[in-house]
Protein backbone atom coordinates (compact mmCIF):
# COMPACT_ATOMS: atom_id res chain seq x y z
CA UNK A 1 0.00 0.00 0.00
CA UNK A 2 1.40 3.41 -1.20
CA UNK A 3 0.99 6.09 1.24
CA UNK A 4 -1.35 8.18 -1.28
CA UNK A 5 -3.37 5.31 -0.78
CA UNK A 6 -6.75 7.31 0.97
CA UNK A 7 -7.44 3.91 2.77
CA UNK A 8 -4.38 4.40 4.99
CA UNK A 9 -6.01 7.18 6.19
CA UNK A 10 -9.42 6.08 7.29
CA UNK A 11 -9.18 5.51 10.88
CA UNK A 12 -12.86 5.57 12.51
CA UNK A 13 -15.64 3.11 11.11
CA UNK A 14 -19.09 4.48 11.41
CA UNK A 15 -20.92 2.45 14.04
CA UNK A 16 -24.31 2.51 15.84
CA UNK A 17 -24.64 0.47 19.55
CA UNK A 18 -27.62 -0.08 21.16
CA UNK A 19 -28.06 -0.11 25.18
CA UNK A 20 -31.89 -2.33 25.23
CA UNK A 21 -33.19 -1.67 28.51
CA UNK A 22 -36.29 -3.74 29.68
CA UNK A 23 -39.39 -2.10 31.97
CA UNK A 24 -37.37 -3.02 35.25
CA UNK A 25 -34.35 -0.60 34.34
CA UNK A 26 -32.63 -3.50 33.07
CA UNK A 27 -29.98 -3.48 30.58
CA UNK A 28 -28.89 -6.30 27.86
CA UNK A 29 -25.67 -7.33 27.25
CA UNK A 30 -24.64 -10.04 24.98
CA UNK A 31 -21.75 -12.91 25.06
CA UNK A 32 -19.77 -12.85 21.49
CA UNK A 33 -19.52 -15.71 19.70
CA UNK A 34 -15.67 -15.22 19.06
CA UNK A 35 -14.76 -13.81 22.42
CA UNK A 36 -15.69 -16.24 25.12
CA UNK A 37 -16.63 -14.19 28.46
CA UNK A 38 -16.44 -10.76 25.91
CA UNK A 39 -20.09 -9.24 26.95
CA UNK A 40 -20.69 -5.96 25.00
CA UNK A 41 -23.72 -4.36 23.85
CA UNK A 42 -25.34 -4.69 20.06
CA UNK A 43 -23.37 -2.67 17.89
CA UNK A 44 -22.24 -3.09 14.28
CA UNK A 45 -21.10 -1.05 11.48
CA UNK A 46 -23.11 1.71 8.99
CA UNK A 47 -23.21 0.83 5.38
CA UNK A 48 -21.85 3.71 3.03
CA UNK A 49 -24.22 6.47 2.96
CA UNK A 50 -26.02 4.90 5.72
CA UNK A 51 -27.20 6.97 8.31
CA UNK A 52 -27.13 5.72 12.71
CA UNK A 53 -30.93 6.25 12.38
CA UNK A 54 -31.27 3.61 9.51
CA UNK A 55 -28.32 1.08 10.58
CA UNK A 56 -29.52 0.78 13.93
CA UNK A 57 -33.07 -1.10 13.22
CA UNK A 58 -30.78 -3.60 11.06
CA UNK A 59 -27.93 -3.89 13.42
CA UNK A 60 -30.93 -5.15 15.67
CA UNK A 61 -32.49 -7.28 13.53
CA UNK A 62 -29.08 -9.55 12.64
CA UNK A 63 -28.23 -9.49 16.21
CA UNK A 64 -30.74 -9.84 18.48
CA UNK A 65 -34.19 -10.43 16.07
CA UNK A 66 -35.82 -7.31 17.13
CA UNK A 67 -38.18 -5.51 15.32
CA UNK A 68 -38.75 -1.81 15.24
CA UNK A 69 -42.15 -2.12 17.29
CA UNK A 70 -40.11 -3.91 19.68
CA UNK A 71 -38.22 -0.77 21.14
CA UNK A 72 -38.44 2.82 21.13
CA UNK A 73 -35.26 5.06 21.21
CA UNK A 74 -34.95 7.25 24.23
CA UNK A 75 -31.62 9.32 23.15
CA UNK A 76 -28.52 9.12 21.58
CA UNK A 77 -24.98 10.20 22.04
CA UNK A 78 -21.86 10.36 20.64
CA UNK A 79 -19.77 10.16 18.77
CA UNK A 80 -17.59 7.42 21.06
CA UNK A 81 -14.59 5.85 19.45
CA UNK A 82 -11.65 3.83 19.74
CA UNK A 83 -9.25 2.28 18.30
CA UNK A 84 -8.56 -1.82 17.24
CA UNK A 85 -5.20 -3.33 18.94
CA UNK A 86 -1.91 -4.14 17.88
CA UNK A 87 -2.54 -2.29 14.43
CA UNK A 88 -5.62 -4.17 13.59
CA UNK A 89 -7.87 -3.37 10.88
CA UNK A 90 -11.39 -4.40 10.12
CA UNK A 91 -12.52 -2.94 6.59
CA UNK A 92 -9.48 -0.91 6.06
CA UNK A 93 -10.49 0.90 9.43
CA UNK A 94 -8.40 1.02 12.47
CA UNK A 95 -10.87 1.44 15.04
CA UNK A 96 -14.62 2.56 15.79
CA UNK A 97 -16.86 5.65 15.81
CA UNK A 98 -20.27 5.05 17.54
CA UNK A 99 -23.21 6.63 17.90
CA UNK A 100 -24.83 5.10 20.75
CA UNK A 101 -28.73 4.49 20.98
CA UNK A 102 -30.71 4.30 24.58
CA UNK A 103 -33.45 1.69 23.64
CA UNK A 104 -36.84 1.57 25.68
CA UNK A 105 -37.78 -2.27 25.06
CA UNK A 106 -41.36 -2.74 24.66
CA UNK A 107 -41.73 -5.97 23.48
CA UNK A 108 -41.08 -9.00 26.40
CA UNK A 109 -37.64 -9.70 26.98
CA UNK A 110 -37.77 -12.90 25.72
CA UNK A 111 -38.35 -11.57 22.43
CA UNK A 112 -34.71 -11.26 22.06
CA UNK A 113 -33.08 -14.02 20.02
CA UNK A 114 -29.18 -14.16 19.23
CA UNK A 115 -30.27 -17.35 17.48
CA UNK A 116 -29.97 -15.64 14.04
CA UNK A 117 -28.88 -16.45 10.65
CA UNK A 118 -25.41 -15.29 11.41
CA UNK A 119 -24.90 -15.41 15.06
CA UNK A 120 -22.77 -12.52 16.97
CA UNK A 121 -23.38 -13.56 19.91
CA UNK A 122 -23.89 -17.00 21.89
CA UNK A 123 -25.63 -15.61 24.83
CA UNK A 124 -27.47 -12.76 26.79
CA UNK A 125 -27.97 -11.22 30.36
CA UNK A 126 -30.22 -8.75 31.50
CA UNK A 127 -28.28 -6.54 33.78
CA UNK A 128 -28.79 -3.37 36.51
CA UNK A 129 -26.05 -0.63 34.87
CA UNK A 130 -25.08 -1.06 38.34
CA UNK A 131 -24.16 -4.35 38.10
CA UNK A 132 -22.14 -3.93 34.66
CA UNK A 133 -18.46 -5.21 35.40
CA UNK A 134 -15.39 -3.89 33.81
CA UNK A 135 -13.85 -7.34 33.18
CA UNK A 136 -16.86 -8.32 31.31
CA UNK A 137 -15.81 -5.50 28.61
CA UNK A 138 -13.40 -6.63 25.58
CA UNK A 139 -10.51 -4.42 26.80
CA UNK A 140 -10.66 -2.49 23.48
CA UNK A 141 -13.68 -1.05 24.49
CA UNK A 142 -13.44 -0.21 28.13
CA UNK A 143 -12.58 3.24 27.74
CA UNK A 144 -15.49 3.97 26.05
CA UNK A 145 -18.43 1.52 28.29
CA UNK A 146 -16.72 3.53 31.50
CA UNK A 147 -18.11 7.03 29.72
CA UNK A 148 -21.21 5.54 27.89
CA UNK A 149 -22.32 4.56 31.76
CA UNK A 150 -21.20 8.09 33.24
CA UNK A 151 -23.25 9.85 30.16
CA UNK A 152 -26.54 7.40 30.07
CA UNK A 153 -26.56 6.40 33.47
CA UNK A 154 -24.61 9.22 35.65
CA UNK A 155 -22.75 6.33 37.01
CA UNK A 156 -18.59 4.83 37.45
CA UNK A 157 -18.34 1.22 36.19
CA UNK A 158 -17.50 -0.96 38.87
CA UNK A 159 -14.18 -2.89 38.37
Amino acid sequence: MSISDPSEFRIYRPNVAAIVRDATGRILLGERTDFPDSWQFPQGGRNPGESAEDALPRELREEISLEPGDYHIVTSRGPYRYLFTGGSRKQGYRGQEQIYFLLDLVAPPEKVDVATSEPEFRAVRWVMPSQVRLPWVPPVKRDVYRQVLRDFFGMEIAS
